[in-house]
């Protein structure tokens, strides 16, 4: 449980000079409470660059997925406000990637360039202070990881709207990367530009899928501007900022590279529009007591055989939370199965359905078990 917060100094009631020596009374507290944070920060800076040093005499991995989820999970377990839960774990985050990088500095390859919606997550996962590395296609994401040129591969999974991101899969069955953590973005999609206000907009770049999640909108409020599909986000922020009376349609971390205002924030049409991150790596990663296993599987050519590869999870009692059917690269009319179950595979229940469905399943690959993102 918590202390309490110190009690503030009290306003006065009556007079400047008294309102005066209150608020300095308030700014004396803040310096002082700051110094304390400052010396509590680089002890706890020295605390993880000697744990980085046991670890790289054991060998091992300088991120740990399931301690920062326990971490961050008993912060929020104890946070009593007025500061969100949301809020804390952006400051802890931040924190933390300050830490690790005395450990450690991280590559992260993502899908490029800067400032698209999967730098966003590479930044919302692990900070500042790492190395991340732009590329072109999933392709080249998963080939840098494998490669070792990267410590840590960044792939979109599925969007809310517009579903799974089938490249992401049909590689995920044949890499020996394995999901190390996933990452939930809330898609905020933003009109920015230099122009002074909408009406001076003539053209709107940005990727077809934001184009399509923001068409609502852009038939209110832009039904004269000219929508012109681009490779990404960041190259319509991009353009945006050297062509005039033009307009992006992106996040916030590309209006921050390109130096561009926002006319309009929130103009996608779904509101709750989310996009799922797998983060790949080579290591196992251990329970953290909230986590998501996810596999993927095939079923023989004969009727009842997709019921009998679900019976396990009813025997033992495992909930799926995702079931995704993508057609096999093997045979016309051929499928494979992606499922995400509730709990790590090293859980009796898990590990109990996992060992019957491989007496089952022709075949049945393990992709990961990792901590599950905060709803």
């Amino acid at each position: 449980m918590a202390e309490s917060p110190p009690t503030p100094p009290r306003a006065a009631s009556a007079g400047q000079g008294d309102g005066d020596a209150s608020l300095r009374a308030h700014r004396d507290a803040i310096d002082a409470i700051d110094r304390e944070i400052l010396a509590r920060l680089n002890e706890r800076a020295t605390h993880a660059r000697a744990i980085g040093a046991l670890k790289a005499d054991s060998g091992g991995p300088a991120w740990r997925p399931e301690r920062e989820a326990d971490v961050l999970a008993r912060l929020t377990g104890n946070n009593r406000g007025p500061l969100t839960d949301e809020q804390v774990v952006g400051v802890f985050r931040r924190v933390m990637s300050a830490c690790l990088a005395l450990e450690q500095r991280l590559r992260i390859a993502y899908l490029g360039p800067a400032g698209t919606f999967s730098h966003a997550a590479v930044l919302r996962q692990f900070g500042e202070h790492v190395d991340a590395l732009p590329c072109v296609t999933i392709d080249e994401i998963f080939r840098v990881g494998e490669g070792g040129r990267a410590d840590y591969a960044v792939v979109p999974v599925e969007n809310s709207t517009e579903g799974a991101v089938g490249r992401t899969l049909d590689l995920m069955c044949t890499t020996e990367l394995s999901i190390c953590a996933e990452i939930k973005l809330r898609v905020q999609q933003n009109l920015l530009s230099n122009a002074p206000s909408l009406d001076d907009v003539t053209r709107v770049y940005s990727h077809p899928q934001s184009l399509a999640q923001c068409s609502q909108w852009l038939a209110r409020r832009l039904a004269r501007a000219t929508c012109v599909p681009v490779s990404s986000n960041a190259e319509a922020a991009r353009i945006a900022a050297a062509e005039a009376g033009a307009a992006a349609i992106a996040g916030e971390v590309a209006a921050s590279i390109y130096g561009l205002a926002a006319l309009a924030s929130h103009i996608e049409d779904e509101p709750n529009n989310s996009t799922r991150f797998w983060v790949l790596g080579r290591q196992s990663v251990p329970a953290s007591g909230r986590d998501k296993t996810s596999l993927v599987m095939s079923a023989p050519n004969r009727p009842g055989a997709v019921h009998a590869l679900l019976a396990p999870f009813a025997h033992h009692g495992v909930s799926m939370t995702r079931f995704e059917s993508r057609p096999a690269r093997t045979g016309l009319w051929e499928y494979l199965f992606f499922v995400d179950l509730a709990g790590h595979r090293d859980d009796p229940p898990v590990a109990a359905a996992l060992h019957e469905l491989a007496s089952i399943a022709p075949f049945l690959r393990l992709l990961g078990s990792y901590p599950a993102a905060p709803t």
